[in-house]
């Protein structure tokens, strides 16, 4: 029985650019609806601000422009999945999150290597799931850079 629990890996799917990338379950907190953003001035353009959420000032990381892929403006489906690192919040701004699935650990491959993607250094590994492919992202590479730290 103890064999099936480490045999599948809960995410958060969620979607950006028309790809689905997913998080560990264990990782999030919560999935809001984007709220007035707080604008902090000299940070990274992928910083947009913080969010009071519940009391809580939470720092927001928009994932489009973390992994290089051009701003969009935000819509009724754009969600902030509210993620723990380390004993910190962040929110991740993401293009819509709505699915939560089981994947098996042996469905799971290391990232492939391609030349010239910038998120490739934030990708654990790929899942291929039927017609879905699956990017599974290491929230603690997103969140090590010196200035995520300083938020």
């Amino acid at each position: 029985m103890a064999e099936n629990l480490v045999s599948d890996l809960k995410v958060i799917v969620f979607q950006l650019n028309d790809k689905e990338y997913g998080v560990p379950v264990s990782q999030v907190k919560s999935i809001e609806k984007i709220m007035h953003i707080t604008r902090v001035p000299h940070t990274n353009p992928f910083v947009k601000g913080v969010m009071n959420l519940r009391g809580v000032v939470t720092p927001l990381l928009d994932l489009r422009v973390r992994f290089g892929m051009g701003e969009q403006a935000y819509n009724e489906a754009t969600r902030v999945i509210i993620v723990t690192v380390e004993d910190k919040e962040v929110g991740l701004i993401v293009d819509g999150a709505n699915d939560v699935i089981d994947i098996p650990t042996s469905l799971i491959e290391p990232p492939p290597e391609v030349v010239g993607i910038t998120a490739e250094g934030f990708i654990d590994g790929v899942a291929n799931l039927d017609k879905r492919l699956l990017i599974l992202i290491d929230l603690n590479k997103i969140l090590e850079s010196d200035e995520v730290k300083a938020l």
